[in-house]
C-alpha cells in the first residue's frame, strides 16, 4: 500500500485478536460492538444477513485503532434481507475514530455503506455492489480523514452513485480525505457517478482510480468554498454517458487519462459555487466530442490550462462557451476544432501506443514520431501517469 493513501497508523499491530465464525441472527454485529482499542476481528467465511439496523459505533486511538476484517482469501458477505435499511452503517449514532474495516463483500439493503461521523475512518479492499442506493456515501455528515481504498464497488440502484462523498450546497463537508485505487464501474442508475465530491469538500485526494462505464461523469467534483484544494490526479476515466471529468473549480486536476465521453472529456463549469482557481494539466484526453470545455472560465482567476493532450475526433479540442479572457493556455498539443493559442498540432491516435476512440484500448504512451515535444517547460510536473520519472515533456503511460 502506498504511504500516501494509507493512515499514519496503518502498521500498528493489534493488542488483542479475536476470530469470530457464527452467522447467526445479527451474532457478529455484537462482536464488533464489543470491540475495544486494539482489537483485531478476523471474519470467518460465510454470509452474515443483519435484519435491524446496523451502526457501528466504536472508537480505537491513534496507538490502538480497532481493525475488523476478513479472514484472509476468505468471501465474507455482509447483507439484510430487505432495502428498509443500509446494509452497513459506520457512526451514525455516535463518532467513530481509528477504525479500519477490510476485505469485506455488502451487497443488498438500501446504501451499501453509509459512513456519518467519522474520523480516520479506512474502508480497503472491500467490495460493495448491487445496492439499492449508493454503493458508499458520507452525505449525513461532516467526515474528516477517511481512507477510501483498493474497493470495487459497482451496480448501484437508485440514484446510482459508486461514492456519493459530502452534500449539497456543502451541507456535509468531506476533509483532507483519500480517494485511491478504487475500481467503480457500472453506476447506470437515474444519475450514476462514479466518484461525487459535494460543495465545501475540501483537501481531498483523489488518485490512481479506474472507472468506467457511468451514466454521469465518472468523477464529480464541486468547489470547496474558499478552503484549500482538491487533487485529482492519475485517474483513468473513460466510457461515461456525461463528460469523463467534471469538475467546477478549486481544484488541481493533472496526469488524468480520460477517454470516450458522451459529453465532454473534461468539463469545467459554475454549479453550486463559481468556477475559479482550477489547474488543469498534463492531462490526456482523447474523445469524439470536445476534448476539453471550459463553460464559465472567462475571467475568473486563476485558471491554467497547460501541458495537456487534447484530442477530439469530430469536435472541439478546447472549447470556451463564454470566452476564455485571463484564462493561461500554454504547451498544450491537439487534434480538433476550436482555439489554437498556446497549442500545437498532434497526428492523432497514431501518437499512442495502442488508443481507440472507445476507451476499450487505452495505452497512451506516446509512439516515437509523436510530436509531444511541445510542452511549457516552466510547468512540467516530473512525474506522469504511473507515477514515474516523465520521459517525453507531454506523454502519457501504459494504463492500469
Amino acid at each position: 500500500m502506498k504511504t500516501r493513501y494509507a493512515p499514519e497508523w496503518e502498521k500498528i499491530a493489534p493488542k488483542r485478536v479475536i476470530r469470530h465464525a457464527d452467522t447467526k441472527n445479527d451474532s457478529l454485529a455484537k462482536a464488533v460492538a464489543a470491540l475495544q482499542a486494539g482489537d483485531k476481528l478476523i471474519i470467518a467465511p460465510g454470509t452474515y444477513s443483519v435484519e435491524r439496523m446496523w451502526d457501528i459505533q466504536i472508537r480505537g486511538t491513534a496507538d490502538a485503532p480497532i481493525w475488523v476484517v476478513a479472514d484472509e482469501d476468505a468471501t465474507v458477505l455482509l447483507t439484510r434481507p430487505d432495502g428498509r435499511q443500509n446494509v452497513l452503517n459506520i457512526g451514525q449514532g455516535a463518532p467513530v475514530q481509528y477504525l479500519c474495516l477490510r476485505g469485506v463483500e455488502l451487497t443488498g439493503g438500501s446504501h451499501g455503506l453509509r459512513l456519518g461521523r467519522c474520523h480516520e475512518v479506512w474502508i480497503d479492499r472491500c467490495h460493495i455492489h448491487h445496492t439499492g442506493e449508493v454503493c458508499l456515501s458520507a452525505n449525513s455528515a461532516n467526515t474528516r480523514r477517511l481512507f477510501l481504498t483498493r474497493n470495487h464497488l459497482h451496480h448501484g440502484g437508485g440514484h446510482g452513485e459508486g461514492m456519493y462523498l459530502g452534500a449539497n450546497n456543502g451541507e456535509f463537508v468531506m476533509s483532507e480525505s483519500v480517494i485511491a485505487l478504487n475500481h467503480v464501474h457500472d453506476c447506470k442508475g437515474s444519475q450514476g457517478d462514479g466518484i461525487e465530491v459535494k460543495q465545501g469538500s475540501w483537501g481531498n485526494l483523489i488518485a490512481e482510480n479506474d472507472i468506467h462505464d457511468t451514466q454521469y461523469p465518472c468523477i464529480t467534483v464541486y468547489g470547496t468554498a474558499g478552503k484549500p484544494v482538491n487533487i485529482i490526479e492519475r485517474n483513468l476515466c473513460r466510457r461515461s454517458g456525461d463528460h469523463n471529468i467534471q469538475v467546477q473549480g478549486e481544484a488541481i486536476v493533472r496526469n488524468n487519462v480520460l477517454i470516450d465521453a458522451k459529453g465532454s472529456g473534461l468539463a469545467s463549469t459554475d454549479h453550486q459555487g463559481k468556477t475559479r482557481n482550477l489547474q488543469v494539466v498534463h492531462n490526456t484526453i482523447i474523445n469524439t466530442g470536445h476534448a476539453f470545455s471550459g463553460g464559465s472560465w472567462n475571467a475568473r482567476e486563476g485558471m491554467l490550462l497547460a501541458n495537456n493532450i487534447l484530442y477530439s475526433r469530430d469536435k472541439n479540442a478546447l472549447h470556451f462557451a463564454s470566452g476564455s479572457d485571463g484564462v493561461v493556455i500554454t504547451g498544450n498539443v491537439i487534434v480538433g476544432d476550436g482555439p489554437k493559442k498556446g497549442t500545437t498540432p498532434g497526428r492523432g491516435l497514431v501518437d499512442f501506443v495502442n488508443v481507440t476512440w472507445d476507451g476499450e484500448k487505452h495505452d497512451v504512451r506516446p509512439t516515437p514520431g509523436a510530436p509531444l515535444e511541445k510542452a511549457d517547460p516552466a510547468l512540467l510536473i516530473p512525474t506522469d501517469f504511473t507515477g514515474q520519472a516523465r520521459t517525453r515533456p507531454l506523454s502519457g503511460a501504459i494504463t492500469r
